[in-house]
Formats: structure tokens, C-alpha cells, sequence
């Protein structure tokens, strides 16, 4: 009977069967096909279709046969309502009665709405487990634990994605990887069909056990994708752990070492032999395995039950012999390489792109005021902006801007004490040293600074040895004999400061090692210079002689005094620059400055004695004390509009920052006595903004009124804010190309109107619209002694000026008005013309490619006709015609007052040039009226060849 009914199925369900006619017919099908029997009966029991007696009678009967065989007859014999029930069990347990998936796509099934209404209850052990490891890997992935080991995060609140991208086997960029999701995808980006891995590699603290984390998270939650059963994650250094005697099974490594079953392991482990790819294996830090062991070397086996070492079955399982098809993730730092054979992926983890940054700014700053602050202290200093690429990095700065933040929140006052560079390396040197502590479950990390820094002091020095010798000899990459010279260990490698080079270096074929970033090199270099007692003081500023740039040799040539090292070690002479880039020296240097700052004195006193700290102290505040004074003195004067001018090289920047670092009111007043001219040109020396807050730190500190050029830089707002200490000083400013906006020009309202001494403010070429017009307007009418304003390149429009217009018309002290290059147009042309209608101080106006027309050039045109302070208009790279050629002339008959008329790359044709000609023959004041660009032919600027005050070419 039941080899017919298999026979009818065969041939497809017949269609006026009933539901209990299906089991029927089928019957043979679902004896062979159903295993999970306890599942049947839960689920029957629990919507009162069978009876406490119903369950007993099928427990009792002898084979699993026998049991499914009860269960038909007696879900038969209660009718269509129970059949169709069961029916309704076996399609919504899936993964129970996996093999029944066909069949019941085969015969349609579709429950009534009353069925779909049944309560069903899962209790077969494949599910439970994979509920049983959500709720784990859930637990497990909730929280990270921070990096300094001392407090855990919520993950969902912090975890921020990086730059993924897909390399070839040579390491060559394929393309980037959007999701999570195309990282485990096995039908795109695969380089090796036949491999089952995905390599995910990357520098120390670009986040790959964050990704992995957030992979477990995800699927705990469900949102990795419905066809992943199975989620096993080990950590490689667990693999060290294993005795060389040890031998496991691949079950016993799951279920023992990872997650044991509720019930029925072996039915699970069956299920996962059977269907591999609903597995995915992650496996972090192939680094951290800490043997001699050679994957391409391990004996295959790919018996699930036989037991073997650890090691060989993870070899195994990434090789895809044992369970074949399930997916693998496996994690490295840069260096490490893995069989092409194995691989299917290789990913090169990179960190964050600048939309990542702001992304993880948002996280860790919630209040957009502090996530806007924070981003501009990024922006305003490169050094730790390129820091902040690296998670680990980042995640260190921002907590140093959270402790500034939270530390003076509410107060009105400007903090004497902010995060500096050493502050941050630090901070990165102390998290990486709490990496090796044990992390208990009960207690966290409670070691203070001081204490880490002790207990890590042979290896902070070892380290210091490796980055002082190559700063000495000009190395960046480092053999392992040179590693092994300087006392370091092999378990300090792993700490993360250094890291391996991706290919052999210069070192005969062995493996080679750099820093890994070269400002931890500086870092590691000054602090060796600080804490060694071998080293003197000469020794300690080396490196203040070597970072000189070249075209300014020669100053400091001037000051052997200052810069007492003439030559370098190994016979270089003095003077040779084998470097384009010095700034491994410039930050020695800083961060020298920052480890002898007081506020590192009691970190300090822990690991040098005290006399020696003190002598270092006074050697490094005399040394850039003296070097201010020396370096201001040696630069060329030149005597300019009254002042006292210097142009200031990059050198200076680099000093000032220096003393910054320091921290201490008291170098920065003895290096300000130093600053002996009275007006500073720091053009071009790509300052950032950060190297303002400097800058203020020590000029706020000198007793005389000062002239400072600062056009062509990178200064942006946030520079403008932190020039507010030295504005008080102020009579000349210049911010040219610095994109500034209003934002920027509103704090130089506010302070500038404070103090009223401003003669001269630069402004040309940012990014300033009306807004800033209006600031600017108000600047101009209280400063009374504001003579030059120089506002072209902005942003402009007619409302701004129309607003600066009744700015100048109200001041009677302005002589230099600059707005070439915005778009006033002609209302904001009509509003200059009122203004310079009678106006007694106005000698130079610029209104160049503005824009203006017809209608604003005869207003300006006419306004000229009452005004005799004037001397230089220009109005190049306009609109104007030979209607407005005809006022201008109509002008020059009676202003006698203007020397240069601008009319370059307008619209005037030889007509207009004609009665502009003929206007000069009663004119003797003007030197020059310019119309080069106009619409002049050359044969007819022929005619005007006598008037040599009219240029056409």
C-alpha cells in the first residue's frame, strides 16, 4: 500500500485528495523522510490534537519507523483539521524536515487561515542550536570592550565602517567592497574558484576584529542573512594554546571549544556535514598564532570524526577539506601571507575614509556643537586628522577631545590646558601596553598611567633604541638584527608599534620592519632621548640643528651657539639634506618638547630621576628661548608703510609650535621677548589652523602692537578662533586664501570692534557671503583708523554690498577699498557710487569682475563727478558700454582729481574709446585709462595712437 501511494506521488500529487488523502498517498515519503519525531508531538500536544495517552502510545512503539507510522494513523483517523495541522508543522520547521522541502512545493501546500493561527513551537535540535548561538554570539558582540580595557561600549552605538577593498594576490587594488554583505558573498570578486576563504588584512588597529564583531552582531540579530545556520567564531591565538599532544575531533572543536548543544549534537552535527554552506567559520588574528606552524605543510584530513591536532583541523577547514563549501573569514595584519590555494577573497582593510570619519564623529559626539567642534580641531591640524585614518587612532584622539570636552563644558573661559600631540601618543602608547594585560570577567584594567609606563619601561626603551638609531642614521625599515640589538622582544612585536613591511625590505632577504606611522618613530625617539640617563643635554637637541630646512642653512649658520651640531654621524657633512621631507625631525622635536612639558612631570618622575629631568627641562626652555630671539634676529628687514617687516620661513611655525607643546606660560613669554619686529610675513608656509593656536599661545604675550601677515595658508575659521588671544595686538591683519567664512569673519567682528586699533584687514579670497559682508561693514564702522579693506574672491552679492557700500560712505578714515572678483552687480554698483559721492578719504577702489552693467557704471561714472579724494578706480572684467564710456567721459571733463580709470576686458567699442579721447583733451590730472580686452579692432586703435593716456593694447 505504501509503494503505491510512492508510485501515485511520483507522478505528481492528485488534486482531489484531501489533506489526510496526502498522508495517505504519501505515506511511504514522509516514513522514510521524517527523523525529528519529538517535534510532531510537541506541537500536536500543545493545540490539544493529541492527547497525553496519543504521545505515550507513539513513544512506545520500537523504531523511528514505527513511530512516524503511529503518528499518521492517529493524525488520519482525527480528520482533515489535524491533517492539514500537520502538514502546516512540516513547512513552517523547515530545517527540520529539510528533505520534505520539495515535496511540499511539489503538492502546493498553502494553510487555511484557522491552521495559520496554530501556535508552533520549535524543538528540533538544529534550530534550538542556531537559537542557542544567536543568543551567544548576541551576548558576546553587544558590547566592545575599549582599548585601554577599562570601560565597555555599546557596539550598535560605535562601530562605524571602514574602507574595504578587494586586492589581487599580488596586492593590487581591484575595486572597493560596499557592504558586509559583497564581502561574503561567494559569486562575486572571487579570485580562486576553488578556494573557500576570505582574507581580511590590515595594519594593527584599522578594525578587524571590529568587522568580525559587527558580523556576529548582525547575525545574532538576523540581519545577515536568512541561508547562515551557523556561526562560529575563534580567536587564532586559542590554536597556541592546545598541547602539541593534543588531538580533538572536528565536533568536539565546535560543540566542546565553542558552543555545546541543548540536545542531540550528533543530529546536529549531521545536519552541518550535510549542508556546509548554511556555515560560516570566522577566525581573527592568524598573526597571534604563536608557533612554527606552516599551513601549506599540515597533513590532510578531511574525516570530521577522526581526531587530529587543532591546528590541522583549522588548516583543514580553511582549505576546505573538511566541510567543504561552509564560508571562511580569516583575519591578518599587513605582512602576513596566506596559500593563494586557500583563498577565494583577499581584502585589504584600510580604515576610515573622510565620510567614515564624520560617520564615527556623529557616533561619539551626539551634541552637534561638540561633533562640529571636534571635526574642526581635525581639520584644523593634518597631523592628527592623517592619525585619525586609523580606528584605533581615532578612537584614542576623540576620548582626549571627550575628556577636554566634558572637562570645561559650561565654562566661559578659554581652558589653559588642551589635548596636544604627546597628549594623544600618550594615550596610544598606553593602550597599546594594556593589550597584553589579561582581561577578567570580573574586573577590568585598573592600572594607572604611571604604573603601565613602569611596567612597560624595557620595552618603551627597546623601542626608543630601534627609532633614536634610525632617526641618527636616517632608517625607516629595520632588520630583525637591528630589532634584536636594541634588546627588543619578540612578544613586543606584538604590541602593534611595529609592524612588518608587505615585502621584503633591504635586509638580504629577510623580513623587515617599520614603524607604524612615522610620527610613532619621533615619538619613540623622543622619549628615549627623555628617560635615558646616558643621554646628555647636547645630545637631547640634537635634532633641533637637524631639521633645518634647506634656504634657511644659512641662518642658522648665524648661530652656532644655538645650533651646536655642525655635522652628522658617519661622516655627512654639515649642510646636507638627504631628505625633501624633515618632519620625522620637526616632530622628535615637538614631542620632546611635550614629554618635558610640566604636565608630564609626574608621569615622568616615575621613570627618570628627578635631577636629570630637571637638567633636560632648562637645557630645552634656554634652547628654544634662544632660538626665537636668535632666528627673528638673523632674518633681512625690510622697512615697509612704518614697520619693521620680517618674512618669517616655516622654521618659525615649526619653533612655535614647539614652545605650544610645552604648555608653559613661562617659555612663551620669555620666547615672545624674542619676537624683535613689528611686523611678521608668514606667507606661504602652509600653517594650518591648529599652528594659530600657537601662535596666539605666544604673541598674546608681547606689550606692543604688531602687524601680521598670514595670506596664502590653511587656516579656515577654526584658526580664526584660535587667534583671538593676539587679536588685542593687532593693527594689521591679513587672512587672504584661507578659506574663511562668515563664521570666521563674525569672531573678527567681535573682537576686532573690541579693541579698535585695526588699520589694515585682509580678507581677499575665502569663502565669505553677505553674512560676512555685514560682519565686515560693522568692523568697518567701528575700528576708526581701518584704512585698507580688501574683500575680492568672496562670495558677495548685491545685499553685501549694498551693506559695505554704507559702511565706506559712513567712514571717513578708509582709504583702500578692494572688491574685485565678487558679484555686486548693479544695485551693489548704484550703492558704492552714493557712497563715493563726495567722500574725503577714498583713493584706491576696486569693483573688477563684478558683474555690473550699464546702469551701475553710470552711476559710479556720475558719482565720480563730485568726488577729488579718489586716484585708482578699476573696473576690469565687467559689462560697461559706450553709453557707459560716454558718462565717463562726460566725468574726466570734471574730475581732475583721478589718476587711473581700469576699464580692461569690457565692452566698449572704438566709439566709446573715441569720446573717452576726446574727454582727455580736457583733462590733465589722469596718467592712464586702460582698455585692454575691449572690443577695439587694431586698425582702429590706430586713431588713438596720439593719446598716449588711452591704452588700447
Amino acid at each position: 500500500m505504501e509503494t503505491q501511494g510512492h508510485r501515485e506521488m511520483e507522478g505528481g500529487p492528485s488534486k482531489s485528495h484531501s489533506h489526510a488523502g496526502l498522508l495517505k498517498v504519501s505515506r511511504e515519503l514522509l516514513v522514510t523522510h521524517i527523523h525529528n519525531i519529538q517535534c510532531l508531538v510537541d506541537n500536536l500536544l500543545k493545540n490539544d490534537y493529541f492527547s497525553t495517552e496519543d504521545a505515550e502510545i507513539v513513544c512506545a512503539c520500537p523504531t523511528q519507523p514505527d513511530k512516524v507510522r503511529k503518528i499518521l494513523d492517529l493524525v488520519q483517523s482525527k480528520g482533515e483539521e489535524v491533517s492539514e495541522f500537520f502538514l502546516y508543522v512540516l513547512q513552517q520547521l523547515a530545517d527540520a524536515y529539510v528533505d520534505l522541502r520539495p515535496w511540499l512545493l511539489e503538492i502546493g501546500f498553502s494553510p487555511s487561515q484557522l491552521i495559520q493561527s496554530k501556535t508552533i513551537v520549535n524543538t528540533d535540535p538544529v534550530s534550538r542550536y542556531t537559537q542557542k548561538l544567536r543568543h551567544q554570539l548576541g551576548c558576546d558582540s553587544k558590547f566592545m570592550l575599549c582599548y585601554a580595557q577599562r570601560e565597555e561600549l555599546l557596539l550598535e552605538e560605535t562601530y562605524t565602517d571602514t574602507i574595504m577593498e578587494l586586492v589581487s594576490f599580488s596586492n593590487e587594488i581591484l575595486g572597493s567592497l560596499s557592504s558586509l554583505a559583497s564581502l561574503l558573498d561567494p559569486s562575486s570578486d572571487v579570485l580562486n574558484e576553488h578556494g573557500e576563504t576570505v582574507f581580511v588584512f590590515g595594519d594593527a588597529g584599522v578594525g578587524k576584529s571590529m568587522l568580525l564583531q559587527r558580523l556576529r552582531s548582525l547575525w545574532a540579530s538576523g540581519r545577515l542573512g536568512a541561508e547562515i545556520k551557523f556561526f562560529f567564531h575563534f580567536r587564532c591565538r586559542i590554536f597556541s594554546c592546545f598541547k602539541e599532544s593534543d588531538t580533538l575531533s572536528l565536533q568536539d572543536l565546535l560543540f566542546k571549544h565553542f558552543c555545546y548543544p541543548e540536545q542531540d549534537p550528533d543530529e546536529v552535527f549531521a545536519f552541518l556535514l550535510r549542508f556546509p554552506q548554511a556555515a560560516l567559520f570566522t577566525f581573527d588574528g592568524l598573526d597571534e598564532l604563536h608557533s612554527d606552524f606552516d599551513l601549506s605543510r599540515v597533513p590532510d584530513t578531511c574525516c570530521p570524526w577522526e581526531p587530529a591536532h587543532p591546528l590541522v583541523l583549522l588548516a583543514n577547514l580553511l582549505s576546505g577539506r573538511l566541510l567543504p563549501g561552509a564560508r571562511k573569514l580569516l583575519t591578518a595584519r599587513t605582512g602576513v601571507e596566506v596559500p593563494r590555494q586557500l583563498l577565494c577573497k583577499k581584502v585589504l582593510l584600510r580604515g576610515f575614509s573622510p565620510s567614515h570619519l564624520r560617520a564615527y564623529a556623529r557616533r561619539m559626539f551626539p551634541e552637534r556643537a561638540a561633533q562640529v567642534h571636534v571635526l574642526q580641531q581635525l581639520e584644523a591640524n593634518p597631523n592628527l586628522c592623517s592619525l585619525c585614518a586609523v580606528p584605533l587612532f581615532c578612537w584614542i584622539i576623540f576620548r582626549c577631545f571627550q575628556h577636554f570636552h566634558s572637562a570645561f563644558e559650561g565654562s566661559p573661559q578659554r581652558p589653559a590646558c588642551t589635548v596636544t600631540l604627546t597628549d594623544v601618543f600618550l594615550l596610544v602608547t598606553e593602550v597599546h601596553l594594556n593589550r597584553t594585560q589579561p582581561c577578567s570577567l570580573v574586573q577590568r584594567n585598573t592600572r594607572s598611567t604611571a604604573e603601565t609606563f613602569l611596567a612597560g619601561l624595557h620595552t618603551l626603551c627597546s623601542l626608543g633604541r630601534v627609532a633614536r638609531s634610525g632617526m641618527e642614521q636616517s632608517l625607516f625599515v629595520f632588520c630583525p638584527d637591528d630589532l634584536e640589538a636594541s634588546g627588543l622582544r619578540e612578544a613586543d612585536l606584538a604590541l602593534g608599534f611595529l609592524r612588518t613591511l608587505p615585502v621584503l625590505g633591504p635586509c638580504e632577504g629577510q623580513q623587515s620592519y617599520e614603524f607604524f606611522h612615522i610620527t610613532l618613530q619621533a615619538f619613540f625617539t623622543a622619549f628615549f632621548l627623555v628617560v635615558d640617563d646616558k643621554v646628555g643635554t647636547q645630545e637631547l637637541l640634537r635634532f633641533f640643528r637637524e631639521w633645518t630646512p634647506p634656504g634657511e642653512a644659512a641662518a642658522a649658520s648665524c648661530l652656532p651657539a644655538l645650533f651646536p651640531f655642525g655635522g652628522r654621524r658617519g661622516g655627512r657633512p654639515a649642510g646636507s639634506d638627504p631628505f625633501k621631507n624633515k618632519d620625522h625631525f620637526q616632530f622628535t622635536n615637538l614631542f620632546l618638547c611635550g614629554l618635558l612639558s610640566k604636565a608630564r612631570q609626574e608621569l615622568l618622575w616615575h621613570l627618570v630621576p628627578a635631577a636629570a629631568l630637571r637638567r633636560k627641562r632648562r637645557a630645552l626652555w634656554a634652547h628654544l628661548c634662544a632660538s626665537m630671539r636668535g632666528y627673528l634676529k638673523s632674518l633681512p628687514r625690510l622697512r615697509s608703510g612704518g614697520f619693521n617687516q620680517v618674512q618669517a620661513m616655516p622654521t618659525f611655525l615649526w619653533m612655535l609650535r614647539c614652545i605650544y607643546e610645552t604648555q608653559s606660560q613661562k617659555v612663551a613669554r620669555l620666547a615672545a621677548r624674542g619676537v624683535c619686529a613689528d611686523y611678521l610675513k608668514l606667507t606661504f608656509c602652509n600653517a594650518c589652523s591648529a599652528d594659530c593656536s600657537a601662535l596666539s599661545f605666544v604673541l598674546h604675550h608681547l606689550h606692543k602692537r604688531l602687524a601680521l601677515d598670514l595670506d596664502n595658508n590653511n587656516l579656515n575659521d577654526y584658526g580664526v578662533r584660535e587667534l583671538q588671544p593676539c587679536l588685542s595686538r593687532l593693527v594689521v591683519l591679513r587672512l587672504s586664501v584661507n578659506q574663511i567664512t562668515d563664521s570666521g569673519v563674525q569672531v573678527l567682528c567681535e573682537e576686532l570692534t573690541k579693541y579698535k586699533i585695526l588699520t589694515y584687514l585682509g580678507l581677499y579670497s575665502n569663502q565669505i557671503t553677505d553674512v560676512g559682508a555685514r560682519y565686515v561693514a560693522q568692523i568697518l564702522e567701528e575700528c576708526k583708523g581701518l584704512a585698507h579693506l580688501k574683500l575680492g574672491k568672496n562670495k558677495i552679492t548685491s545685499e553685501g554690498g549694498k551693506c559695505l557700500a554704507l559702511a565706506v560712505k559712513n567712514s571717513t578714515w578708509i582709504s583702500d577699498i578692494g572688491m574685485w572678483g565678487n558679484q555686486i552687480g548693479d544695485e551693489g554698483a548704484k550703492a558704492f557710487a552714493e557712497a563715493l559721492r563726495n567722500h574725503p578719504s577714498l583713493t584706491w577702489l576696486s569693483l573688477a569682475f563684478n558683474g555690473i552693467s550699464t546702469e551701475g557704471g553710470k552711476s559710479l561714472a556720475q558719482a565720480l563727478r563730485h568726488n577729488t579724494s579718489l586716484v585708482t578706480v578699476w573696473l576690469t572684467q565687467n559689462e560697461l558700454n559706450d553709453e557707459v564710456a560716454e558718462s565717463f567721459a562726460e566725468m574726466l571733463r570734471v574730475n581732475q582729481a583721478l589718476k587711473h580709470l581700469w576699464l580692461i576686458q569690457n565692452q566698449i567699442t572704438a566709439k566709446g574709446a573715441a569720446q573717452l579721447a576726446e574727454a582727455l583733451q580736457e583733462n590733465t590730472g589722469i596718467t592712464e585709462i586702460c582698455l585692454h580686452g575691449n572690443l577695439i579692432k587694431p586698425e582702429e586703435a590706430k586713431a588713438f595712437e596720439e593719446e598716449k593716456r588711452l591704452i588700447c593694447f
